[in-house]
């Protein structure tokens, strides 16, 4: 009876990390190998602090997981110690907080991820991380559709200047 409780309660944690694979916009996989402890808690902060769920996980509970949500390409990065970080909202936040921590601890490598249900290389991770937060595309965005209203408005006081200069 043991057994079959511990087998039902190893497909509940498969089905958990399941449907955060399949809910999550952005996945990295990361080595947290050689980080002592309070490195490790310091990583949890920042990546709490911006609603990115961190986790160390068994490769073994990981390969259930990904062929069950279709990502099996995802497995060859799992081996050695593991450490997944789920984010539901913001695409970018994960890879740049983790390649960030990265620079500063070089014991803690990322392996790869899942971005929008797409496995990625740790390339495309850094080259995520490397983007403008949401924020700073905002900003970008709007500075980009504030210019022609911007420049419109320069031309018509112009012409009003001129039109006063001559008058």
């Amino acid at each position: 009876m043991a057994n079959a409780k511990v087998i039902q309660a190893k497909q509940e944690a498969v089905d958990v990390v399941t449907a955060k694979l399949r809910e999550s916009a952005t996945t990295v996989v990361a080595d947290y190998r050689g980080l002592n402890v309070s490195q490790v808690t310091e990583l949890r902060k920042q990546l709490r602090d911006a609603g990115i769920e961190f986790q160390v996980l068994k490769n073994t509970l990981l390969r259930r997981a990904t062929a069950a949500a279709e990502l099996s390409e995802l497995d060859e990065v799992l081996t050695g110690p593991t450490a997944i970080a789920f984010s539901t909202d913001d695409v970018v936040a994960p890879a740049k907080i983790l390649n960030d921590f990265a620079k500063k601890n070089e014991a803690l490598k990322i392996k790869g991820g899942v971005v929008e249900g797409r496995v990625v290389s740790v390339e495309e991770v850094q080259a995520l991380a490397e983007l403008p937060s949401r924020e700073g595309l905002l900003s970008m965005l709007l500075s980009v559709l504030q210019a022609p209203v911007r420049n419109f408005a320069l031309a018509v006081k112009a012409v009003s200047e001129k039109e006063e200069q001559g008058a």
